[in-house]
């Protein structure tokens, strides 16, 4: 089990009870004394405490591979999106399944369907399931914070090898390149590509060249990849 942001510890020790090892991954000094004091006040001798920013510990490979197949944590606004993305699209970092604790929009963006889809939800989606567990108001928490929150799950972590992700992903963000905008003028200019032949690559796929990027969905997105290669 990997813990992100284990704080005091009151979650890690019933991961610990529940886990042949947790490690928990803590950036603040004080905290870490802290949670060192509580395990050996509560006996716990099978979490490993690691601290630093999980952003840099992952990127420099500090955790060995496949040393979890589970992940909690509660995470900030601005860790969220490179935090899931790094653990879903790096094979040595994924885990089985994530559960996180997330501000509720950002929660709500990553499970969204057409036609509110966003670039972050497509992200996730071509690799995972996401779900969202249940919503935690934020006066749950001490202090309380601005916004409230949502524990979304995320499961089905994989890849889809009979897609190139590079040029999936340089198709999708070309389409919300400009998210109000059609899809056929965001696709046809950051393609370079002729509007009459994106018109018809849609037209095959099922999509209407005026629909925007929001109402496609992950499918979508693959059945355009397999009707052009892009250079």
């Amino acid at each position: 089990m990997l813990e992100i942001g284990p704080g005091l510890g009151t979650l890690t020790i019933k991961l610990a009870e529940k886990s042949k090892k947790v490690i928990a991954v803590e950036k603040d000094h004080v905290l870490v004394k802290i949670l060192n004091k509580e395990l050996r006040k509560n006996n716990i001798d099978n979490v490993e405490i690691i601290q630093g920013d999980i952003l840099k510990i992952i990127n420099s490979k500090q955790l060995p591979g496949n040393s979890y197949n589970k992940v909690v944590g509660s995470l900030p606004f601005y860790l969220t999106s490179p935090f899931i993305r790094q653990l879903i699209e790096t094979p040595e970092n994924r885990p089985l399944q994530m559960t996180l604790v997330i501000q509720k929009e950002v929660a709500q963006r990553i499970c969204a369907w057409p036609p509110g889809m966003s670039l972050l939800a497509v992200s996730v989606q071509f690799y995972a399931r996401p779900k969202i567990v249940s919503y935690i108001s934020k006066k749950s928490f001490w202090p309380s914070p601005k916004v409230n929150s949502a524990i979304i799950q995320i499961t089905k972590i994989n890849v889809n090898k009979k897609i190139n992700s590079r040029e999936f992903f340089k198709i999708v963000r070309a389409g919300f390149s400009r998210p109000r905008k059609l899809l056929i003028s965001n696709l046809s200019k950051n393609l370079s590509l002729d509007k009459i032949k994106v018109e018809s690559w849609l037209c095959k796929n099922n999509i209407q060249p005026d629909q925007r990027a929001e109402t496609l969905n992950v499918e979508d997105w693959i059945k355009l990849i397999k009707n052009l290669k892009i250079k």
